[in-house]
Formats: C-alpha cells, sequence, structure tokens
C-alpha cells in the first residue's frame, strides 16, 4: 500500500525533472569549470545524451540512481507497490541499455554518471577528464588555466 496520499504522490512526481537535474548541473558546472564546451540534450541522437562532444563522439549520461536503477543505497526499490515499482525500472534500465548499445554502434565512446558519484567532485573530475582527454587549451600548451 503506497503512504501517500493521492494528491501528495501526484505533487511528488510532479516534481521529478528529466532534464536539468541537480546532478547533471553539477556535472555540467564541472566541465565548464574545467574549460571543456559541450552540447546539451541533443535530440538527434539516441536516448539525447544530457552532455554530447560532438566532435569528438563522445556522450555523457547523468542517470538518477533511483530511476535508472543503480546498486547503490539511493538506487533501492521503494518497499511499496514493488508490482507497479520493479517492471518500470526494469524497463527504464533496458532502454537505457539499447540507447548506449545504439550510441555505440553509431561510433560514440559513452559515460554514465551517477548521481551517487557527484558527491566526490575530486573523483568525478578525474574521471571526466580521462573520458573526454585534453582540454583544447592544454593541448596546445601543456597547463591548465588559473
Amino acid at each position: 500500500m503506497d503512504t501517500r496520499t493521492p494528491e501528495q504522490r501526484r505533487r511528488i512526481m510532479q516534481a521529478v525533472k528529466s532534464e536539468n537535474t541537480g546532478p547533471e548541473l553539477l556535472v555540467r558546472g564541472l566541465l565548464r569549470r574545467m574549460g571543456y564546451r559541450y552540447r546539451l540534450h541533443r535530440k538527434d541522437l539516441p536516448g539525447s545524451p544530457d552532455i554530447a562532444f560532438v566532435s569528438d563522439r563522445k556522450a555523457i549520461f547523468v542517470h538518477g540512481c533511483f530511476w535508472h536503477g543503480h546498486d547503490c543505497p539511493k538506487g533501492r526499490l521503494p518497499k511499496s507497490r514493488l508490482d507497479y515499482w520493479r517492471p518500470k525500472l526494469d524497463k527504464n534500465m533496458e532502454r537505457d541499455r539499447k540507447k548506449e548499445e545504439e550510441l555505440h554502434s553509431l561510433g560514440w565512446a559513452v559515460l554514465v554518471v551517477w548521481q551517487c558519484e557527484t558527491v566526490d567532485l575530486e573523483a568525478l573530475a578525474m574521471r571526466l577528464q580521462a573520458f573526454v582527454g585534453a582540454r583544447p587549451h592544454q593541448a596546445k600548451s601543456g597547463q591548465y588555466p588559473a
């Protein structure tokens, strides 16, 4: 049984965003501060990646742990209405897998950043830099900007 009234549940679900989420904004800000430029939510690509480096053919998805079924404390299934949530979340994970495969078949590299990974910004910055590669100014001068 649901522990919320239908009105409470409706308000909660209305507040869930698919674009410009907190974790996504954090990753985008980190990339910007690191000197990278990118495109957002490319509808012409499978899965509409949150962040796309078009010339390098690299895409980043920033996934919420709950909605995309990550194996972490934030990704746990709810205790109520499992008959509703399990198929819904399984479908999300299957769609994610298919869209990632489609991008790979088009020659794109894909990185998934999980919501829980946005806590450690240093580790996340290193992971992003390893995926995206040298920044344009770094490749020329070997220096990082101040």
